[in-house]
């Protein structure tokens, strides 16, 4: 059975950009592990399970999955798995992720390995997107470089911070992943103009933010090899 670990973050996850890949996933019947720092649950970032900021129907939905999801709910520590046992690793987006997940060793270490070889892939979706301002190859090289990548872009960080770069919960943002991601080598291109972004290079899947979803799922069903299932 195919199989997939996501790598989730414990200081605000983007619901939608962890719930629409792990259910079109699932739902073509591959086998999906969550893991997260510390091996406690994931924190949603309360904005993207607010009707008002999402909408009704995806609020609803991907409040469900976080309640209630198996797996969401009992993680394993990402110091604990290894990117060799699974097909993919998965890393959804949400501003948490620039305070953990991007920031961990162990995290960077499973995206490394997931993209060296023939075998694994990787799904990077938004802030987590920053992950690769950060991790580096065997031969210290920074993953990303000359690599072409999208991700959450500059233009959408200024209408969510303040002039100290402050996010509306009063956290101090550490960093904007557009710049850091260029600065590491990235050929960064985050398509504004166009209603999705997904990325494909190699072994790398990345997504642009919340609507991209949905193809960041496809397209890595797609590097699998993996039907999606019917209906999807």
């Amino acid at each position: 059975m195919t199989s997939a670990l996501f790598v989730v973050s414990e200081e605000g996850y983007w619901a939608e950009e962890c719930v629409e890949p792990l259910t079109t996933l699932e739902s073509a019947g591959v086998d999906v592990t969550v893991a997260t720092p510390s091996g406690d649950p994931p924190v949603v970032d309360e904005r993207s399970i607010d009707p008002d900021e999402v909408g009704e129907e995806t609020a609803e939905r991907v409040r469900e999955v976080h309640e209630n999801h198996e797996e969401l709910n009992d993680p394993e520590p990402i110091a604990r798995v290894d990117a060799a046992d699974y097909d993919a690793v998965a890393f959804p987006g949400g501003h948490g992720t620039e305070w953990d997940v991007n920031q961990d060793r162990h995290a960077r270490t499973l995206l490394r390995d997931a993209v060296a070889g023939d075998d694994g892939k990787a799904l990077v979706v938004c802030h987590a997107v920053g992950i690769l301002a950060f991790t580096r190859t065997d031969d210290g090289e920074f993953l990303v470089d000359g690599r072409d990548v999208t991700g959450f872009p500059n233009e959408w960080e200024q209408g969510i911070v303040d002039d100290d770069d402050r996010m509306p919960d009063g956290r101090k943002l550490p960093y904007w992943v557009e710049d850091e991601v260029v600065a590491a080598g990235g050929n960064w291109d985050a398509e504004l103009d166009a209603d999705a972004s997904v990325t494909v290079d190699g072994d790398l899947v990345t997504a642009r933010g919340p609507e991209s979803s949905s193809a960041a799922a496809q397209a890595l069903l797609d590097e699998l090899g993996v039907a999606a299932a019917a209906g999807d």
